[in-house]
């Protein structure tokens, strides 16, 4: 008999380790399941989800680079977070065909709650990437009164990611600004939560490290890295070197897998330490 499953979806998808943490929820709750990843190519898209809609066991899946965006026009419905932050990173089947989600923007907030939770007199985030993660997060950040300065290789991706927001509180930079030293007194800091997040590729194995001169970064920053392979990125081993607070890409992975995971399989994943160390030992072997 045939088990329920869910599955991610991407190209290219073999470096994904979403199964890892979606098969150890499975097995420390006991459900029947599986999870799985699929390599589909753009112009599969349409006949892999038609074939899917047909699969009684199909659960839903994850949405990786790069169809975050062309999974859109394929739905049925689209749930009002992702449809504002224009972006899709989850679908689910439902008794009125399927829906998306995004999940990227609660998993990047879930390791970010307890600052959060504090009062700021200044909230600042400069955000490095202007593709389908740094909408979720862009939003996310929004929605958490901070102000934004995008930052992205084009320019008018950067610019047109802004224009979605209120003039005055987000602004558009060109990569390059930030690789060229700033001599800059930031002053007194006290009171303010200040984020600097890579959401682009750069730092990920086999592509070229984020150039940024640390200039660019107020004192005590949390530095936040989207990706995690590798888990220790230049961007973090340098921040860490100068004592700035940093966050992982495996915080935002399993943060927005638990989303996921609930409206797949209909019940909450594991959040207790001991699951959240034994899942991170997993993930780092």
């Amino acid at each position: 008999m045939a088990e329920p499953f869910a599955e991610v979806i991407g190209d290219p998808i073999a470096h994904s380790k979403s199964p890892l943490i979606h098969r150890f929820w499975l097995e420390r709750l006991g459900l029947e399941g599986d999870y799985r990843k699929t390599h589909v190519l753009a112009d599969r898209l349409g006949t892999f989800l038609a074939e899917r809609r047909a699969d009684p066991d199909w659960r839903g899946c994850n949405v990786t680079i790069p169809h975050k965006l062309g999974v859109m026009p394929l739905l049925d419905a689209i749930d009002p977070l992702a449809q504002k932050i224009g972006a899709v990173n989850t679908i689910v089947p439902g008794a009125d065909g399927l829906t998306g989600y995004n999940s990227d923007a609660p998993g990047f907030l879930e390791p970010l709650r307890p600052r959060l939770a504090e009062r700021h007199l200044l909230r600042t985030a400069r955000i490095f990437g202007a593709g389908g993660a740094a909408r979720a997060i862009a939003h996310a950040l929004w929605d958490e009164g901070f102000t934004l300065i995008l930052i992205a290789r084009d320019l008018a991706k950067a610019e047109a990611l802004a224009a979605e927001f209120a003039a005055g509180h987000v602004h558009a930079a060109p990569l390059a600004r930030f690789a060229e030293p700033l001599d800059f007194d930031w002053g007194d800091t006290e009171g303010r939560l200040d984020l600097v997040v890579n959401a682009t590729s750069l730092g990920m194995t086999g592509q070229p490290p984020l150039a940024l001169d640390f200039g660019h970064v107020p004192p005590g920053a949390i530095v936040y890295d989207a990706v995690y392979a590798p888990l220790e990125t230049g961007l973090l081993a340098e921040a860490r070197r100068r004592g700035h607070p940093t966050i992982d890409g495996l915080a935002m992975l399993i943060g927005q897998a638990r989303r996921a995971f609930a409206l797949f399989f209909g019940r909450p994943a594991p959040a207790d330490p001991e699951s959240d160390a034994a899942l991170r030992a997993l993930l780092t072997q």
